[in-house]
């Protein structure tokens, strides 16, 4: 178990990707905080924290659930007090929390003029400046203790425009400041990344699987089956909280199929998922047969990317 004796903090863990990667971290032996507002069973409402912690005891992990709405300040201070409190140190801090996963679905054609302004505050207010409460408590814990990681849990929609107007500018934002925070944060030899998980069989897309199959993002059909499992993202967050030049990592957004090549993981079921920056993976989208003669192993450089995409600089 590769993580023993490390305390991790993962946030909005009931469910979806965060409750994926609370399991990988337990699976390798960590102590996982987990947070969310669902701290027991609830009819209709898939997951909650007492089910996940007992998913992470059962793999050998230990589990701390603890309710706390990341909104709301002064539970997130409470929170981050009682993790000192108890471990004294803090190793991982997974920013995941994200209260607007209806919302965007709900709003995600509708144009922004013509949306609430909840669609703007779901998403900014727990998906954004939540992100950065946290890496501010973590911070204080990490710098004096002169190691740690802060893993913030973004998407492409950083980099492409899909969903809504909001979800880009949060995912945006939350990809600049691991970049800015990691500037500040090297020297006290604490990294700060952004990761990006691709399409994730999270509770709510299976349940949602028609309606996203009918539809494309960016000209491409979505297809439910190949999409990652919760778990992925998880374990490429083990793979960097077992690398050893972490901080040469420090600042940068990364993609999970990416760090599955250079770590050497697969997902739990034994697939390997295609990057972003893979023209493999492009192609088979359009052209499985024509796809199989394209190696694995090209990628485009992330400059190419953004720079085909990117246009208002």
């Amino acid at each position: 178990m590769s993580l023993a004796g490390k305390i991790c903090l993962v946030t909005g863990a009931s469910r979806g990707i965060g409750r994926g990667i609370a399991l990988a971290l337990g699976t390798e032996g960590a102590t996982v905080y987990i947070t969310g507002r669902t701290l027991d069973p609830v009819s209709n409402v898939p997951g909650s924290l007492s089910v996940t912690a007992e998913e992470i005891n059962g793999r050998g992990g230990k589990a701390v659930p603890i309710k706390c709405d990341h909104g709301n300040d002064a539970e997130v201070f409470e929170l981050f007090q009682k993790i000192m409190m108890n471990e004294g140190r803090l190793d991982l801090l997974v920013n995941n929390a994200l209260k607007g996963v209806k919302t965007i679905g709900k709003y995600g054609q509708t144009p922004f003029w013509e949306a609430p302004l909840e669609s703007w505050d779901d998403v900014i207010h727990v998906g954004l400046r939540c992100h950065y409460v946290a890496a501010i408590e973590a911070a204080k814990i990490m710098t004096p203790q002169k190691s740690g990681l802060i893993v913030n849990v973004s998407s492409a929609g950083a980099l492409f425009n899909f969903f809504t107007v909001p979800y880009g500018v949060g995912k945006a934002g939350v990809d600049k400041m691991a970049e800015m925070g990691a500037l500040q944060l090297k020297k006290h030899n604490v990294a700060f990344v952004s990761l990006w998980p691709g399409l994730v069989q999270t509770e709510y897309i299976v349940n949602q699987k028609d309606r996203i199959e009918q539809a494309t993002v960016k000209g491409v059909k979505m297809n439910v089956a190949k999409g990652e499992t919760v778990e992925y993202a998880g374990r490429a967050i083990v793979g960097l909280m077992n690398d050893r030049n972490i901080m040469k990592k420090t600042g940068k957004t990364m993609m999970t199929p990416d760090l599955g090549d250079e770590y050497g993981f697969t997902d739990v079921d034994g697939r390997k998922h295609g990057s972003l920056r893979s023209p493999k993976s492009w192609i088979s989208n359009w052209s499985p047969a024509l796809a199989t003669f394209v190696p694995a192993f090209i990628k485009v450089p992330w400059a190419w990317v953004i720079g085909a995409v990117h246009h208002y600089y």
